[in-house]
């Protein structure tokens, strides 16, 4: 069943994928949900056999019988996010076979999906696979293995569309104020007009494709995809997403200072004119150039990030022991 609705969504959302160059990192989602799933097999089925992680030494105590009013009442709310999920990509479904690809319904068919997912993986496990009820703790932790390949269609579906056109201005609007501000600080002849910065070479406009809400979407998802991946605490995870997101607003940021203090310099239709290298021929222009440059430096800054967020200060303390030579006691 969750297959089925996994095809009809993939091919809901391929039209974004297609027509929209901000979603086109969504011909990944499918693979990297897969990949998930598979890195997280394992897991999976200890769950589901024993009950508890592969890691647990000591079994796992059966709880169900301590917490029966918590447990019924989590197992209601599953039910519940089952039928409200099951709802709304109906609706999102009908819609868009009523309308065609549209941003609401591409939305509610993934927040559906989403519900479904999840409900459906603690509501069947409700038992392992020898029938002995498993507890509800282990029960939560084997739903939250399944929180990316359930969550990120979110990030591949276009939002609606007034509230993508609000983050949109908002970015607009504040790369602008900042980039104003600093070239005015550094001493720079230039007036700002709503989103135009009027140059003595002529003037820059600050469009969608500078507000950064374009490698905002791909770096959350890279972000996201790296935490599910390489980090085993939740709270690692989301403060790798959140720093995917700072770390696209800034690099828009000197990807919208660099583009200006070229257009300075070189004028403003510089930004459009294509560089073209020895042996490689036309790479496209300073302003495509730029914006793919940005996408690479944040996903290499997330990758560093990860030992970081790996360490531990008892890992270090394992080295220092191994490395130090043993006293003689004589």
């Amino acid at each position: 069943m969750v297959i089925g609705f996994v095809v009809y969504m993939v091919w809901d959302q391929i039209y974004w994928w297609g027509e929209r160059e901000d979603y086109s990192f969504g011909y990944l989602v499918p693979l990297f949900s897969a990949y998930v799933i598979y890195d997280r097999w394992p897991m999976i089925r200890s769950y589901l056999l024993r009950g508890q992680g592969p890691d647990a030494v000591v079994s796992a105590p059966n709880l169900a019988g301590k917490f029966d009013r918590f447990t019924r009442l989590v197992e209601c709310l599953a039910l519940a996010v089952f039928f409200a999920g099951l709802a709304l990509f109906a609706i999102g479904a009908l819609l868009r076979s009523v309308t065609g690809p549209q941003n609401p319904a591409s939305l509610a068919i993934a927040a559906g999906f989403s519900g479904l997912l999840l409900s459906v993986v603690f509501i069947m496990a409700k038992e392992r696979a020898d029938g002995q009820p498993m507890p509800l703790t282990s029960r939560l932790s084997l739903t939250a293995l399944f929180l990316f390949p359930a969550l990120i269609w979110l990030i591949s579906a276009p939002l609606v569309s007034v509230l993508e056109t609000q983050v949109r201005v908002f970015l607009l609007t504040k790369v602008t104020i900042v980039v104003f501000s600093i070239f005015d600080i550094l001493g720079y002849e230039l007036e700002r007009e709503g989103n135009v910065l009027v140059l003595p070479e002529g003037q820059v406009g600050v469009e969608e494709a500078c507000s950064g809400i374009r490698s905002l979407t791909a770096c959350l998802f890279a972000g996201s995809f790296l935490a599910a991946v390489f980090l085993n605490r939740f709270w690692k995870k989301l403060l790798l997403v959140v720093a995917a997101m700072g770390f696209a607003v800034l690099t828009n940021l000197l990807r919208s200072l660099f583009l200006t203090l070229w257009a300075y310099y070189y004028g403003s239709h510089a930004i459009d004119e294509h560089w073209v290298l020895p042996l490689i021929g036309d790479i496209g222009s300073v302003h495509d150039v730029t914006g793919f440059a940005i996408l690479g430096c944040t996903c290499v800054g997330l990758i560093l990030l990860l030992p970081i967020f790996n360490f531990r200060l008892t890992d270090f303390a394992q080295i220092e022991e191994e490395t130090t030579p043993p006293v003689d006691e004589h």
